[in-house]
């Protein structure tokens, strides 16, 4: 734990780490990379090629100083990495990698600027995080140990493809011991282990897309294709023209802090705001939703470039059909001909604070929303305009987690 003094100098650098966190964080990565190699696979490279991953661990780095003497301000940011480590198994043994790495890179990018006091302070202050991270996930692994039957990897056998859009591709996921997956939380996620022909191993999370207490999990996978130098991506690509009925893959048990709140009021509308694949999470959502009361209204705007890219159309559609209480409106940011029509549940053009609050009836719901970064802060800063607290503004980042707000 850090001394009062310590604490006073790791506040005395918040101003360094708001001006140099990204280069910091930039050269940790390489470094840890190139000493620790091991470590690598449970990274994913498109977040290390975007900057998404130096973002968020400079960002998370910053807010811990900020909150030095308060790291419990920080408690759901720790609880969304804890779960996000658990998913992929990091383990205790892991973290002074980190810690020796993130040391060496404050010393080598700071320079002499680097003191022995400054040195100490951030030893003393990462090791106090990190013995909270272990400490969180060791109690996760035990929970997953007892609740859902296994920690860490396990064989799972792919009993069923189904096409959902151009861009989308659905895996339906058993065990291959032949017992019954336990029921996952909606919204939760699980991490997925594939070997390539050269052994390498490659570790991505996908949402489980199902209701929950289904006989097999369901993961509903984008296809990646890669732009300006950019590679495709290595495991969407895979999974989409390689997996097929009756192939292995591992997963661990279902993680994540991004779950429907259950049981809620049954008076109190919900809100569930899906752009592209970030319809993954929330439509498991709406079915936990639906199957819970059949009087709470529940609304399901989806956002799509277009109908060729609007994935579990047939499914919507019918609990649109089947559940009184359920609302189904869909945004075609550039629609084609064929996607439009005078059905005034169907939109041309993006979503807008005036269809919310038509489609919704007001303001006094709790929204449930995912997909593209500027999707989210666009809807996360329509909701605050018009008044919706920040409880009742609830979303996942695929990926890193990053802030809506700058």
């Amino acid at each position: 734990m850090p001394t009062p003094a310590q604490i006073d100098v790791i506040k005395q650098t918040v101003p360094v780490l708001q001006q140099h966190g990204e280069t910091l964080t930039r050269h940790f990565y390489a470094r840890m990379f190139e000493h620790n190699p091991e470590v690598k696979r449970y990274f994913n490279p498109a977040h290390q090629r975007s900057g998404g991953q130096q973002r968020a661990l400079a960002g998370a780095i910053l807010a811990y100083a900020q909150h030095i003497e308060d790291p419990s301000a920080l408690a759901s940011a720790i609880e969304v990495i804890a779960q996000k480590h658990t998913s992929l198994t990091i383990q205790p043994e892991h973290y002074p990698i980190v810690g020796e790495n993130l040391l060496a890179s404050i010393q080598e990018v700071l320079g002499d600027a680097a003191t022995d006091d400054i040195l100490d302070a951030w030893a003393a202050a990462y090791g106090e995080l990190a013995q909270v991270f272990i400490d969180r996930e060791q109690a996760i692994y035990a929970q997953q140990r007892e609740q859902q039957g296994w920690a860490g990897f396990k064989p799972f056998t792919v009993v069923r493809r189904q096409v959902e859009s151009d861009n989308i591709v659905s895996l339906y996921l058993a065990p291959e011991d032949g017992s019954t997956p336990p029921a996952h939380l909606p919204g939760q996620y699980v991490s997925i282990r594939l070997q390539d022909a050269d052994g390498n191993t490659a570790m991505r999370n996908y949402s489980l897309s199902n209701a929950p207490g289904a006989s097999a999990y369901r993961i509903s996978v984008k296809r990646e294709l890669g732009g300006d130098d950019a590679p495709n991506g290595d495991v969407s690509n895979r999974i989409h023209d390689g997996l097929a009925k009756g192939d292995r893959i591992e997963l661990s048990p279902p993680c994540g802090a991004f779950t429907l709140e259950l049981p809620a009021p049954a008076d109190k509308p919900l809100v569930f705001i899906a752009g592209g694949v970030g319809i993954t999470p929330l439509i498991s959502m709406a079915h936990a939703a639906l199957n819970a009361s059949a009087s709470r209204p529940v609304t399901f705007v989806q956002a799509a470039r277009h109908g060729g890219l609007r994935a579990f159309t047939s499914e919507l559609e019918a609990l649109a059909k089947d559940y009184p209480n359920f609302e189904l409106h869909t945004c075609f940011s550039e629609p084609r001909e064929a996607d439009l029509s005078d059905d005034d549940r169907v939109k041309g053009g993006e979503l807008e604070a005036d269809d919310l609050e038509r489609w919704v009836g007001g303001w006094g719901a709790t929204y449930y929303f995912c997909g593209p970064l500027p999707m989210m802060q666009k809807v996360d800063q329509m909701l605050e305009a018009k008044g919706v607290a920040a409880d009742d503004r609830r979303y996942e980042c695929f990926g890193p987690l990053q802030p809506l707000k700058a």
